[in-house]
């Protein structure tokens, strides 16, 4: 019996389980790039150490060693890689130091000097010890994690929607990549509590050609336009000289009888046509392609001043738009495009036939007026989640069923130094670093 119950909880909480709305892939082909510049950051780090003074005395010799600087680091033979339970492991070998110093010694008696080399040799290697050790420490913990505080978690789009990049559950490292699951949600910005269920398909990430893959399901997209939807941006509201010439004069002559029969004293007055997204638009990702589906009222009506307005018109319009997925910079990027359209009457078939001459006018206003406006908003993108000074470049889309994968290489824009500087907390060195005794071992 209690194996049952055990099965039934497990399918429970699997039920119920939330899936991520977007996956990274992290390769191990990008870990060179990496390494290469976090070590030039740490050798950056190194060079402005601080080493006191050495000085005292050992039975007749007297020392003073003073004014020590770094001149030189290599790091010759170094090794970043994934590590099952750990994630990354950096290890680094064969590093050397060139110091540069003012010495002032006192002995007295000859030939000693095989002495002093090896007793100035682990002073200095005592002091380096008890500094480069809380500097590696601190540049770990405190200056690289500022810089992984300026991936974005939760924040906003633009002055409606915001998108919820939380981590799902700790990252998974293998030998070969890591994989991160990430919530991936718009919100409006009004309902900062508001959850759209996710019942879309979970994106895979299988490939490991790029140094980065990024993995997006039906619901990253859903979730933004009903985000939009809810905070009431899918509408448009166009009104006398904002209505195109011609559309106007085909409008008010397809319209006249209607005109004549309500209020013919209004005639002339501006003509408004109101498009309003009626239900959440819909993403749907084949290998073929993406495609959204819209269901919007269009509405006719003569606006005269100070006076009610005159409905001659409401129709429903259902449209297919494609939509191509670019990632610039760090920003995914959409570009949208009018398929298919048609419009028919709410109120009975024969209107419908009656809207034919509508059609192509309607569409042609779409794809003039209201398509750019879409795509300017699209094209600015929403940003990956990736730290500051990082960007893709060399990007490959391709579709699946239920989901896209972008794949791509990393480009540091800036130096990690460079962001460091510019995110860098205050100096918390003395709070942070493990204490001297514990460095040196």
């Amino acid at each position: 019996m209690a194996l049952y119950e055990a099965l039934f909880l497990a399918l429970l909480v699997g039920a119920h389980a939330e899936l991520p709305g977007c996956k990274i892939r992290v390769t191990s082909k990008a870990l060179e790039l990496v390494k290469q510049e976090g070590l030039r950051f740490l050798e950056q780090e190194l060079e402005t150490i601080t080493i006191p003074d050495l000085r005292g005395k050992e039975g007749h010799f007297y020392y003073n060693i003073s004014e020590v600087k770094v001149t030189e680091l290599q790091l010759t033979s170094s090794e970043l890689d994934f590590q099952p339970q750990q994630e990354l492991m950096l290890q680094i070998t064969n590093a050397s130091l060139g110091l540069q110093f003012r010495r002032q010694l006192l002995y007295w008696f000859l030939k000693v000097y095989e002495f002093l080399s090896t007793f100035i040799t682990s002073g200095m290697r005592f002091l380096l010890n008890q500094q480069i050790c809380p500097v590696l420490y601190h540049a770990g913990t405190v200056l690289l994690n500022s810089l992984l505080d300026t991936i974005p978690v939760r924040s906003s789009v633009d002055d409606l929607v915001g998108i919820d990049y939380s981590l799902m559950k700790d990252p998974v490292a293998s030998t070969s990549n890591l994989d991160m699951d990430f919530r991936g949600a718009f919100f409006p910005l009004t309902e900062k509590n508001w959850s759209l269920p996710n019942r879309a398909v979970e994106p895979q990430l299988q490939e490991e050609e790029r140094m980065v893959y990024v993995a997006f399901s039906e619901f990253f997209f859903d979730s933004a336009m009903e985000s939009y939807f809810r905070a009431g941006a899918l509408q448009l509201s166009l009104v006398g000289d904002k209505v195109p010439h011609d559309l106007d004069m085909l409008l008010r002559a397809s319209y006249f009888g209607s005109i004549v029969l309500l209020s013919p004293a209004v005639i002339d007055s501006p003509l408004k046509l109101e498009l309003r997204v009626l239900a959440p638009p819909h993403c749907t990702i084949k290998p073929a392609g993406t495609t959204i589906s819209v269901t919007a009222s269009v509405t006719i009506a003569l606006v005269p001043p100070d006076q009610p307005e005159v409905q001659l018109s409401s129709m429903t319009m259902d449209a297919r738009l494609s939509a191509k997925m670019a990632l610039r910079g760090k920003a995914l990027r959409t570009q949208l495009d009018l398929r298919r359209f048609r419009i028919y009457s709410n109120q009975s078939a024969l209107e419908s036939l009656a809207l034919i001459p509508l059609q192509a006018p309607l569409k042609t206003l779409l794809q003039i007026a209201v398509m750019p406006m879409l795509n300017e908003r699209t094209w600015r993108g929403v940003q990956i989640p990736l730290p500051e000074g990082i960007n893709f470049v060399r990007e490959v889309v391709t579709n699946h069923a239920g989901f896209l994968t972008i794949g791509a290489d990393l480009h540091f824009a800036k130096g990690l130094r460079e962001v460091i500087e510019k995110n860098r907390p205050a100096d918390v060195m003395a709070s942070t670093a493990p204490p001297p005794s514990t460095a040196a071992v």
